[in-house]
């Protein structure tokens, strides 16, 4: 028998996007194509403004490729709906930015739970699996307090609860450790790493931070005018 090829989690097929500025076309990403297989732990890194949140972007559906193709588990879901994009993308994505965007009025198992009260309307069940997942990154002490109330690396924390409350195929992080000094970047670090041993979850995490890339599975440069593995 033929070992069946392996389709991966996600593949990048020749993707180029560009933006308008005051009549003028700007090239951000340029015939980009890499593939990230489930469970990895992957760095983008490039210069500011090489178009690091806008691949993120892209992948996340927040915004579609000029050209080319972003496929999760061989399917596009850029051939969905509108609405069904939304549902994709909250079941499917989880995203954690640099800014924590919490809400403060919320506390953080509230905060935890809004993305699983989306589409469904059973709050014990999400209460529960947010209290569990606020376990799983360390902060089943700290559940009632809001945000005002945690410091930056447990506010992070909550930020990457919130990201896995509805099991995403992929969590994307956007400079997650940009607000953080140099021991909370450091223990972020390693919570990616412990979630991504203990459950599998994949991470494509854009960022500045050398630590965080070179503890990554893989790092992806981004260049003026193409991505080089590494």
């Amino acid at each position: 028998m033929k070992n069946e090829i392996e389709i991966p989690l996600l593949d990048v097929c020749h993707v180029s996007k560009s933006f308008h500025n005051d009549g003028h076309e700007v090239c951000v990403l340029k015939d980009l194509s890499f593939a990230v297989k489930e469970g990895e732990v992957v760095a983008v890194m490039g210069p500011s403004g090489i178009g690091k949140s806008t691949l993120l972007n892209l992948i996340g559906t927040l915004d579609k490729p000029d050209s080319g193709k972003i496929l999760f588990q061989g399917k596009s879901p850029f051939l969905l709906s509108d609405p069904e994009i939304a549902r994709f993308r909250n079941g499917s994505i989880g995203f954690v930015f640099q800014f924590h965007h919490l809400l403060p009025e919320f506390t953080a198992l509230e905060n935890v739970m809004i993305p699983n009260m989306v589409y469904r309307n059973d709050l014990r069940k999400t209460e529960e699996l947010a209290r569990d997942i606020l376990g799983r990154v360390g902060l089943q002490d700290r559940i009632r307090h809001r945000p005002s109330a945690l410091s930056g690396g447990e506010r992070q924390r909550v930020a990457i609860a919130r990201a896995l409350i509805n099991n995403p195929k992929v969590v994307l992080a956007d400079e997650p450790s940009g607000n953080l000094d140099a021991e909370n970047s450091s223990m972020l670090i390693d919570l990616i790493l412990d979630l991504n041993r203990k459950y599998g979850t994949t991470f494509i995490i854009a960022t500045h931070n050398a630590e965080i890339a070179e503890r990554s599975h893989r790092i992806i440069h981004l260049r003026k005018t193409a991505s080089v593995n590494s």
